[in-house]
């Protein structure tokens, strides 16, 4: 009798606590800085989530350690939905890549749901040459000269770079940077070769010339991009690095709470204005439920291991 009056008091409270969140502002953190391709897509999504639930959503920077430090923060964050993490592959990469985490991806969050996905591609300085092949031919020819940046050590940029390698049997040096901003201006300005960046950081980079895009990480060519090969056709096999965009909590966050976030999210990700403001931005909006994302991140984690191993990536 009195477990089941504790499992009626619980039930009771949790419904009110739902009809009742947010209560006050919902710090949204991001693990980089701002100008890249997930502090884009956090800010595309928080003024709506602000419009159906009703406070204010605030997206706030908190870069470092590869994102590392956002994702301990939320993970030891109370469970009430008022400090989530909006992140990226690098939170599977991570992982692998770092042997001692404080946090577990797996257990330490509840996944919300993933907002949009969109292709990493390799851009060069114009220095570089005009394809892929150009490319590869000078780093071959002297071996250790060329470099590329990533927006940190253990980003999918990163990763990119280090599996691009392998598959091409070159010596290129990883320079890391602090966020995607800084890694592109590196690249702009002749400091690097080439890097690897997502479409939404990347697009108005290309468009002006400042930089050239030779190759795109995917499966099949960009729809804003068409004249820029995929990897495959552009000569180097099983290079694909897609990038998602994703809304998390902590572990314990009651799943009434989590599905208010995740149908909000849903709700954003299939708005005709969103969308088409996604598309131009070289995303492809997602928005599947706590179960579809937390199947990925299991998939993800495991898959961004191998990569690593292939790779023989290391945190820096």
């Amino acid at each position: 009798m009195r477990a089941l009056a504790v499992l009626l008091a619980c039930f009771v409270t949790g419904t009110a606590w739902t009809q009742t969140y947010p209560v006050r502002a919902v710090r949204v953190l991001v693990g980089f800085p701002p100008g890249g391709g997930t502090d884009i897509m956090a800010r595309v999504l928080a003024p709506r989530l602000s419009e159906t639930l009703g406070q204010p959503f605030v997206v706030e920077n908190r870069p470092g350690a590869t994102t590392n430090i956002a994702s301990d923060m939320v993970a030891k964050s109370a469970p009430d939905g008022h400090t989530l993490l909006f992140t990226t592959s690098a939170l599977a990469i991570n992982m692998s890549l770092y042997k001692n985490l404080t946090f577990d991806a797996l257990r330490d969050f509840a996944p919300i749901s993933v907002f949009a996905e969109s292709p990493n591609l390799l851009v060069a300085h114009q220095s570089a040459g005009a394809s892929v092949k150009e490319l590869l031919a000078q780093a071959r020819a002297k071996p250790g000269s060329m470099n590329y940046s990533s927006a940190g050590a253990g980003t999918s940029q990163h990763l990119a770079g280090e599996l691009f390698k392998a598959r091409t049997g070159t010596n290129i040096a990883h320079i890391p940077y602090k966020g995607t901003a800084a890694s592109l201006t590196a690249v702009i300005a002749g400091e690097v070769h080439f890097s690897f960046a997502n479409v939404p950081a990347i697009l108005g980079h290309v468009r002006s010339g400042r930089i050239r895009a030779l190759a795109v990480l995917a499966p099949k060519r960009s729809e804003l991009m068409p004249e820029v090969p995929t990897m495959q056709e552009a000569g180097v096999d099983d290079v694909i690095v897609p990038v998602w965009y994703a809304l998390l909590a902590p572990a314990a966050t009651p799943r009434e709470i989590v599905k208010a976030l995740s149908d909000a999210t849903v709700r954003a990700a299939r708005a005709p204005d969103l969308k088409q403001k996604m598309v131009e931005q070289g995303a492809d909006p997602v928005g599947n439920t706590p179960e579809e994302f937390a199947k990925l991140l299991r998939e993800e984690v495991a898959r961004w291991a191998e990569i690593v191993r292939i790779s023989g990536a290391k945190a820096e």
